[in-house]
């Protein structure tokens, strides 16, 4: 009987849309909610995002990443300069205690430089975010469709 109600459980668990099985580490007092990244072929640069979360009463800083699919690895961020698109390397990404920080297209990213293979739809690629304080962490990236905005729980982030 036992057995029969884990095998429903799991086909149950099965049926779930992909946003719905999102998936979500801690280091040390850091959340680090639904890393993701878009589908991308090998050779070109590739990028990360994620939200983290400080659940402490003391700062953090998000202050590297490195991942065995790229090159190189670095934190960015990107915004309008001019009416164009502009990514500059930022050396650290803060967390305030209580803060949320969004790692989205369009603003703060991770990029995966010199993609050794491709990024494909429906994969996990491992990435390791390393933090001032809570030190490093392995996470995996669930990769999405190539234009994707990162699952509905995101959409409300994003301006028009």
């Amino acid at each position: 009987m036992l057995n029969r109600r884990f095998l429903l459980a799991a086909l149950g668990a099965l049926s779930l849309p992909a946003a719905a099985m999102a998936h979500s580490y801690k280091a040390g007092e850091i959340d680090i909610g639904h890393p993701w990244s878009r589908a991308a072929p090998a050779g070109v640069t590739g990028a990360g995002y994620l939200t983290l979360t400080n659940k402490g009463s003391t700062a953090d800083r998000l202050v590297g990443a490195r991942a065995e699919i790229a090159r190189a690895v670095e934190i960015h961020s990107s915004g309008m300069e001019g009416g164009v698109m502009r990514m500059r390397p930022v050396e650290a990404i803060e967390v305030a205690p209580g803060a949320e920080v969004q790692l989205a297209p369009g603003g703060l990213h991770i990029m995966l430089i010199g993609l050794k293979q491709p990024l494909v739809k429906g994969a996990r690629v491992p990435l390791t975010l390393v933090f001032e304080k809570a030190g490093e962490v392995a996470v995996e990236l669930a990769v999405e469709a190539a234009g994707a905005r990162g699952g509905d729980e995101h959409q409300h982030q994003h301006g028009g």
